[in-house]
């Protein structure tokens, strides 16, 4: 049994990695962190692990998590996990991160967006991006993850077929995205008190969300040239799924039963995406607590566009589940494992 410790388990991402490493075969949970919770018992935390796992919080110690365990998830907010991976891969331990410290590859970009310097240039250039669909063959040979953020990951996904071969103008992207209300994280603002969220829809980081350069870089290394798109996110009142819609120029006409074909063959190995037939349309309830990702597109020959919709779990294949698929990679496995279970309906 593979060792595994979790840090900032409190949090959904980190419950979410949590129940799911509970059923997983092969690992063998020895460790949770949390800082405002240390010294309290799991199961009073996450009752919903009651009789699972009898685990006590401690508070985060780099040192002791790599004596406690052989691969360490890292469920920490955004510049946190570059204070601690140092230190537990000097010790040889692998670390899949969660957070973004770790997937934007210019520290210079890093700072633009997240407004304070990254401190560990030193493993940045080893961190893969963690999304198999694209990085499968580094992700098996790295010791540190940097686990796609939410949007980014339902926007690469859905415009990665396009990019790659051509099919799509690098220019005038637009990404339209709608996310439950975990994707904000288990945080105290007044725009998710269920007053607020609950039958309203906001839009919000509008031209300035940090996920926007996530998106950029996958998408730029994939296909001959620099891409740049417009990026809106939107919170809806679910607690979890993420829907996006994304409109690209077609390069020349194209029938939409030939992109889809191109969407089939550029997924076909891949496990965990589903390509809907023509005329179907994902939607967030069909992959709930699940790794999938369900595409469909449609072509607007009136103003030459295709749209491509992707529905997956923010905390599905938008974060957790996604991490327990890295994980098997990293260590050899079938990428399914731990993950087989179906989409909870309804």
């Amino acid at each position: 049994m593979l060792k595994v410790a979790v840090a900032g388990a409190t949090g959904y991402m980190g419950a979410e990695l949590l129940r799911l490493l509970v059923g997983h075969p092969k690992v063998e949970i020895t460790a949770v962190t949390s800082e405002r919770s240390a010294g309290g018992e799991l199961e009073r935390l996450l009752p919903s692990l009651r009789g699972c796992l009898a685990l006590t919080l401690e508070p985060l110690d780099p040192a002791r998590l790599a004596k406690a365990a052989d691969l360490i998830f890292l469920a920490l907010p955004h510049t946190h996990a570059m204070t601690v991976v140092p230190e537990i891969l000097r010790a040889g331990k692998r670390v899949i991160d969660l957070s973004a410290d770790y997937r934007l590859k210019d520290p210079a970009v890093f700072s633009e967006w997240y407004r304070t310097p990254h401190t560990d240039h030193a493993h940045l250039p080893a961190a893969v991006y963690g999304l198999p669909e694209l990085h499968r063959k580094e992700i098996a040979s790295t010791a540190l993850v940097a686990n796609p953020g939410c949007y980014p990951a339902g926007a690469i996904l859905a415009l990665a077929p396009l990019l790659s071969r051509g099919l799509v103008a690098r220019d005038g992207i637009i990404v339209d995205a709608k996310s439950g209300v975990t994707g904000a994280g288990r945080t105290l603002d007044a725009r998710y008190l269920f007053t607020e969220a609950n039958e309203n829809l906001q839009a919000y980081g509008v031209a300035s969300h940090r996920h926007t350069p996530e998106m950029e870089q996958e998408l730029s290394a994939i296909t001959e040239g620099e891409v740049r798109l417009a990026f809106t996110p939107h919170l809806i009142p679910l607690n979890r799924g993420l829907l996006t819609t994304a409109y690209a120029t077609v390069a020349r006409p194209t029938e939409p039963e030939a992109l889809l074909e191109e969407f089939r063959e550029f997924y076909a190995r891949e496990p965990f995406i589903r390509v809907l037939p023509r005329g179907e349309f994902p939607q967030v309830r069909a992959v709930l607590a699940s790794n999938y990702c369900d595409i469909g597109l449609a072509v607007d020959r009136r103003v030459g566009r295709v749209i491509v919709i992707s529905a997956i779990d923010n905390l599905g294949k938008g974060g957790a589940a996604q991490a327990i698929q890295n994980l098997n990679i990293m260590l050899g496995w079938d990428e399914r494992t731990g993950l087989e279970n179906p989409p909870v309906y309804p």
